[in-house]
C-alpha cells in the first residue's frame, strides 16, 4: 500500500473514530440527565453501541501504524450544544436521528472508496447498527409510554408538571428565537435594501442616508408590529367561528359529530373499537367532546394560537433591532467608507442570524449563514447599482 494510500485511510479512520466518541460521550451525557429509566437506558445502550464503534476504529488505525488518536471534542459531546441546550432533549434527539442517517451515507461511501478489506469489514458492521441507531431514535422520538388512568384534575396537573420539566429553562426560548430571528431578518433585509440604495444614488451623503434609513425602520417596525398583531388575532377570530361551528354541529346532532371523531381516530390507525370507546368516553362531557372534535377539524388548539399584543411587541421590536444595524455607520461616516462598513457590517449581521436559524431549523450554521449572507450581498448590490442609475437620472 502506497504510503499516501495509507495517510488517507488513517485519516478517514480518526475522523471515524472521533465522530464515534462524539457520539459516545453525546449519549452518555443524554443518558445522565433523562428522566425516563427506558429511554435512560436506551441511550446508555447507544453509547456503549458508539464506544465499541470506536475500539473498532482505534484497533484498525493501530494495526495500520498510526498514533493512538486522541478525543478533540467536549466532555458531554453535542448534549452541551447551544442548539440542543435551546432545543431541548427531543429536538437533540432529532438532530442525533439526522446524524445516523448521514453516517450511514458516509460509512457507504467510504466502503466504495478506502480499498482496505479489514476496514471495510468493520464499516459493514458499523453500518448495520447504526441503522438499529436510527431506528431506536426514531422509536424514542415517537413513542412514550401510557400513562396511566388518572382523574381529569390529577391528569391535568400531571400533565403540566411533565411539560414544566420538559420545558425548563430552553423550549419557551426556542419559540422566542424563531420570532426574533424572524423580525430581524426582515427589518435588517428591507433597510439594507434602503440603504444601499440611497448611499449609490447620493454618494453615500450620510445625511440622506440617516433620513431615509430612520424613517423606513420605524415604517417597517410598526408594519410588522401591526400585521404581527393582526394575523394573530384574525387566527384567533377564525378559530373561535370555527369552534363555534363545532358546538353548533353537537348541539344539532350529536351522533355525527361522534362518528366524525371515530372515523378521525381511525384514519390515524386506532382500531375501530378502540376509537367507539374513546368517543364514548369523550361524549360523557359535552364541553369535552366539542373540544376533541375541533382539535381534530381544526389541527389546533386555542392554547396553541399566538397571543396578538405579544405578537405585535415581538414583531416590532425585533424588525427594529435588525433595521438598525446598517444604519448605525452612517452616524459616524459618511461618503464611500460608510457605505462600505455598512456593507461589512450589515453582511457580518446577515451571517450571524443565518446561523441562529439553525436552532430552530436543524440546518449547519455555517450553511444557514452563508446562504443568508449571499442573499443580503445579491440584495445590496442590486439596489446600490439601481440608486446609482437613480441618482444619474435625478442629476440631469
Amino acid at each position: 500500500m502506497a504510503a499516501s494510500d495509507n495517510k488517507n485511510i488513517l485519516d478517514a479512520l480518526e475522523a471515524n473514530w472521533q465522530a464515534e466518541m462524539e457520539g459516545f460521550h453525546t449519549y452518555t451525557a443524554l443518558s445522565n440527565s433523562e428522566a425516563d429509566p427506558h429511554r435512560r437506558n436506551a441511550l446508555r445502550g447507544l453509547a456503549m453501541a458508539e464506544k465499541h464503534h470506536a475500539d473498532l476504529w482505534a484497533e484498525r488505525i493501530k494495526e495500520l501504524g498510526g498514533t493512538e488518536p486522541q478525543f478533540s471534542g467536549s466532555p458531554n459531546g453535542q448534549a452541551d450544544s447551544l442548539a440542543n441546550r435551546v432545543g431541548g432533549p427531543d429536538l437533540a434527539l432529532r438532530r442525533l436521528e439526522i446524524d445516523e442517517g448521514r453516517d450511514i451515507a458516509k460509512y457507504g461511501k467510504q466502503i466504495k472508496e478506502l480499498g482496505d478489506e479489514p476496514s471495510i469489514a468493520i464499516l459493514e458492521e458499523v453500518i448495520a447498527d447504526e441503522r438499529e441507531h436510527y431506528l431506536t431514535l426514531s422509536n424514542l422520538i415517537r413513542a412514550r409510554g401510557a400513562l396511566p388512568a388518572l382523574p381529569p384534575e390529577q391528569a391535568q396537573a400531571a400533565l403540566d408538571e411533565l411539560v414544566s420539566t420538559r420545558e425548563k429553562g430552553h423550549s419557551r426560548a426556542a419559540g422566542w428565537v424563531g420570532d426574533a430571528i424572524y423580525g430581524i431578518n426582515d427589518g435588517l433585509g428591507s433597510i439594507f435594501g434602503i440603504v444601499s440604495g440611497v448611499s449609490g444614488a447620493t454618494l453615500g451623503n450620510s445625511h440622506f442616508v440617516l433620513i431615509a434609513g430612520l424613517a423606513g425602520m420605524v415604517a417597517s417596525a410598526l408594519s410588522m408590529g401591526s400585521g404581527a398583531y393582526l394575523a394573530a388575532k384574525s387566527e384567533r377570530e377564525i378559530f373561535e367561528a370555527e369552534f363555534a361551528r363545532e358546538r353548533a354541529a353537537v348541539e344539532e346532532n350529536e351522533a355525527e359529530a361522534r362518528e366524525v371523531l371515530s372515523l378521525s381516530y381511525q384514519i390515524r390507525g386506532l382500531p375501530e373499537e378502540d376509537a367507539e370507546r374513546f368517543v364514548e368516553h369523550l361524549a360523557k362531557n359535552k364541553e369535552q367532546l366539542i373540544k376533541a372534535l375541533a382539535r381534530e377539524r381544526l389541527s389546533t388548539t386555542e392554547e396553541a394560537l399566538s397571543k396578538p399584543m405579544v405578537s405585535a411587541v415581538s414583531g416590532a421590536l425585533s424588525t427594529a433591532v435588525g433595521a438598525f444595524i446598517p444604519i448605525v455607520p452612517f452616524f459616524f461616516m459618511a461618503g464611500i467608507p460608510a457605505v462600505i462598513v455598512a456593507a461589512i457590517v450589515s453582511l457580518i449581521a446577515h451571517f450571524v442570524v443565518g446561523a441562529a436559524k439553525s436552532l430552530i431549523t436543524i440546518r449547519s450554521w455555517w450553511s444557514s449563514g452563508l446562504e443568508m449572507t449571499v442573499v443580503g450581498a445579491v440584495e445590496g448590490v442590486v439596489t446600490y447599482i439601481i440608486g446609482i442609475g437613480i441618482g444619474q437620472i435625478g442629476a440631469r
